[in-house]
C-alpha cells in the first residue's frame, strides 16, 4: 500500500504531506489511516507534530 510505503521511507511524514505526494485529499488519507490503525498495521507514536509512524506488520 502506498501510504505504508511512504511511512516506511519517512516515518515523520504528516497527513497533508501524504495527501500531496499521493495526489489524494487529506480526508481520504485520514480515512485510510483509520482503517490501517483498526487493522493494527500502523501506529502513531508521539504527537501529531513531533511524532512518527511505526509499521506493525
Amino acid at each position: 500500500m502506498a501510504i505504508v510505503d511512504r511511512m516506511r521511507q519517512d516515518p515523520e511524514i504528516t497527513i497533508p504531506e501524504l495527501a500531496e505526494r499521493l495526489g489524494r485529499s487529506v480526508s481520504a488519507i485520514e480515512k485510510q489511516i483509520r482503517q490501517l490503525k483498526d487493522e493494527k498495521l500502523i501506529n502513531r507514536v508521539g504527537s501529531a507534530k513531533g511524532g512518527h509512524w511505526t509499521i506493525l506488520e
